[in-house]
């Protein structure tokens, strides 16, 4: 096929390379990157092949919201857009069909993508695929079962009443605060009352920002350009080698720390039974080690994502909080409510949901073609990187009527059930759909529905909020709030 290279500039867009057409509908960015060698701690994520490192080009197309970039590509060149990035072809879908193909229809011929991110998960499940995959995950799923919601609301409550009486200390003083940080605290303080029956070995606070530390993949390029040319850069090879040993620290803690109450059926009892049993060789303390810190971080940052997110979209719209807070009030009134309770509230759960469409945690879920097949008339060959972007689907207005309004009840009633299936992937579909997304959604209905009938956030950073398109979708330089305590 005949190739031809032009400058590209879409409407809107700022330059982002030389673009090499392959035919009228295919495009590919050069990002060319530098090739001399990083150090352990800052290869992966920062590695010239890894796939967050060259995306971080879209930060050239508009650096408040680096969505738009792919959103107007989609827009120019349709539903399926492969892109060459440096030594790698990329294809970015778009269409509900098309997720529904690789997440259903042909999962087993796309693998998950998490290359840079085992410094963090180690091999756990996350980071698996197949039998394998299936094996590790099959005695854990029990702890995600719906009717384990009713167990562990109790100890969701607890933890939202340790962070209602921080916020209480937070009005009185009028100190502004990171809203994102104060969410991931709450959300790591749930996971580890309910699912391991332990209080917090370890401070949160410095723990959520080590870790942000290696997971920001900008953090990763700064790095990488640093020791490449020589640039000044807050962030060193240090930060990030203490990040990990500060990381790696974290699962072992919680294994040893006392159990407050001996429970007999926690998911951290269901991991330790099954390293203990001998017909799962797999499974071994290492394997218990690293299914933790899958649920200390890519669980905990997704909850306290949307919950953050949720706060700022409440803070903007009194409606939308006096909603919330008029719903409490009628369901579960003075005492704590329950899980029967979280089923009649709809309006707040509603909440969620519409936050996760607007800012989905996952803004692309990324898998592996493992032999060639065809999407929307385009050739897929193996070994491509298959981007399934579910930013663009969320607000996209094929599927969404006036998508950027924040409008809950779109998840209510008969608007829900008239939703085109696979428009929605705010946690992945199919078989490799996130085990705990039930479970946070429970989580954040309950925590948002609290929080508010007490206080009421202010948001008080630039307006509006940008966006890091990093392995999750999160606020750039974070969410700024202040509260108020309600009389």
């Amino acid at each position: 096929m005949a190739r031809w290279k032009r400058w590209f500039r879409a409407p809107g867009l700022s330059y982002l390379g030389i673009i090499s057409v392959e035919d009228p509908t295919m495009t590919a960015i050069s990002t060319a990157a530098p090739t001399d060698a990083t150090s352990a701690h800052t290869e992966g994520l920062g590695d010239e092949n890894s796939i967050w490192f060259k995306l971080s080009a879209l930060q050239r197309g508009n650096e408040h919201n680096p969505m738009s970039t792919l959103m107007q590509l989609a827009e120019r060149y349709g539903g399926v857009i492969p892109v060459n990035m440096g030594n790698q072809r990329v294809v970015f879908v778009t269409e509900p069909d098309h997720f529904k193909r690789v997440l259903v229809t042909k999962v087993d011929d796309y693998i998950k993508y998490f290359d840079g991110l085992k410094p963090i998960f180690g091999k756990s499940m996350i980071t698996n695929d197949g039998a394998l995959w299936q094996k590790i995950r099959m005695p854990q799923q029990p702890a995600f079962h719906p009717d384990m919601f009713a167990e562990y609301i109790p100890y969701f409550l607890t933890a939202i009443r340790a962070k209602m009486e921080l916020w209480a200390g937070l009005a009185k003083s009028g100190e502004s605060f990171e809203m994102v940080e104060q969410t991931w605290t709450l959300a790591a303080d749930m996971i580890c009352k309910a699912l391991f029956d332990r209080d917090m070995p370890f401070n949160p606070h410095v723990v959520f920002k080590c870790v942000k530390t290696y997971t920001d993949v900008m953090n990763h390029k700064a790095v990488r350009l640093k020791m490449v040319h020589g640039g000044e850069f807050e962030l060193t090879e240090d930060d990030t080698a203490k990040a990990m040993e500060t990381w790696a620290a974290v699962p072992p803690d919680v294994m040893a720390a006392n159990p407050n109450e001996g429970r007999e059926r926690t998911l951290l009892t269901m991991i330790e039974s099954v390293v203990a049993d001998p017909s799962v060789p797999e499974f071994d303390t290492q394997q218990a080690i690293d299914e933790i810190k899958q649920y200390l971080w890519a669980g905990t940052e997704t909850t306290a994502l949307t919950l953050a997110w949720a706060l700022y979209e409440a803070s903007k719209d009194p409606e939308v909080a006096d909603r919330i807070r008029r719903e409490g009030e009628q369901v579960y009134g003075d005492r704590d409510p329950t899980a029967a309770d979280y089923g009649a509230l709809a309006y707040t759960r509603a909440v969620i949901q519409e936050t996760m469409r607007i800012y989905p945690p996952i803004w692309g879920l990324i898998r592996v073609a493992t032999k060639a097949d065809e999407i929307g008339g385009k050739e897929i060959r193996p070994g491509d990187r298959v981007v399934l972007f579910a930013y663009g689907t969320h607000h996209s207005p094929k599927y969404w009527d006036d998508p950027e309004t924040f409008k809950p009840e779109r998840f209510m009633g008969d608007a829900a059930k008239r939703r085109k299936p696979y428009t929605y992937i705010p946690l992945g579909g199919g078989k490799r759909s996130c085990i705990g997304g039930a479970m946070s959604q429970v989580e954040n209905t309950l925590a948002i529905s609290i929080l508010l009938r007490r206080f009421r956030p202010e948001y008080v950073g630039q307006e509006p909020p940008g966006i890091n398109a990093t392995v999750t979708l999160t606020p750039k330089g974070g969410l700024a709030f202040k509260v108020h305590e309600l009389g």
